[in-house]
């Protein structure tokens, strides 16, 4: 399996591939041409918190061909510990350099998950932007998909069919990051990604936080706003829950 050992670092209870988004972007290019179904996950808090939990999340980790970190608490983490990322890699930032490169270089993307028509809406507003993008397909998969082997049988052979060199998975954390870990070889895209809520921000069905906000690492506040239902009870798990892990690992 290939992985560029010199750019990775030990952080916390995972790895990063320390990188800027440019040079991340060099990378993903080179291993598309390696075309070994390689797969991309984008470490948050949160994320953070559950590995700390152990499971098959964590091995969905250690098999991650690339780790970007996205948050800029990880940021502030890794200059607490004088040991700096380079820069925040957020999923939605990355989204939409992807699809440029993919139209600049001819390659080919298949959009899976997000709600009913999500995925498909985000790729029209995608190639409305990029207008060399080919798309090799959408699927939003039913609530409950990864329990039914009927289901997932159906989407494997999808995207084995529609023979795309990116994959987007935005199934949220960690549904997206095991269906990578355990399909990606079957599947054999050259890379894929979990990218979370990236394709509701382009098919418009949530809002992005202004690029202030997200710049000082207050783009969860934005979203609580958005989902507060949702999202205000796992905030507050997350920011109990990271102190014990960051006294843990600093030593």
């Amino acid at each position: 399996m290939y992985r560029n050992y010199n750019m990775r670092t030990k952080f916390l209870n995972t790895y990063v591939d320390n990188l800027t988004l440019v040079e991340a972007l060099e990378e993903i290019d080179r291993i598309i041409c390696k075309n070994i179904a390689a797969y991309v996950v984008t470490p948050n808090v949160d994320h953070i918190v559950q590995l700390e939990k152990g499971g098959e999340l964590c091995n969905a980790y250690k098999e991650a061909n690339l780790i970007l970190a996205d948050g800029k608490p990880l940021i502030w983490i890794s200059k607490l510990y004088k040991t700096p990322i380079k820069e925040k890699i957020s999923g939605s930032d990355l989204f939409p350099k992807l699809c440029e490169m993919a139209a600049d270089k001819g390659y080919s993307m298949f959009f899976l998950g997000a709600a009913e028509g999500v995925a498909n809406e985000a790729a029209k507003n995608l190639k409305a932007k990029y207008s060399s993008l080919k798309i090799a397909g959408t699927f939003s998969p039913p609530y409950g998909f990864e329990k039914n082997e009927n289901m997932l049988r159906h989407i494997i052979q999808i995207v084995k069919n529609a023979k795309p060199d990116i994959l987007i998975v935005g199934l949220g954390t960690p549904k997206q990051e095991l269906f990578m870990y355990r399909y990606c070889k079957e599947m054999n895209v050259p890379i894929s990604f979990g990218l979370g809520a990236s394709l509701d921000f382009e098919a418009g069905k949530i809002k992005r936080a202004p690029k202030w906000m997200s710049d000082h690492g207050l783009e969860w506040l934005y979203r609580v706003t958005q989902d507060p239902k949702r999202l205000i009870k796992r905030y507050w798990n997350d920011a109990i829950s990271i102190v014990p892990i960051i006294r843990k690992y600093r030593g």
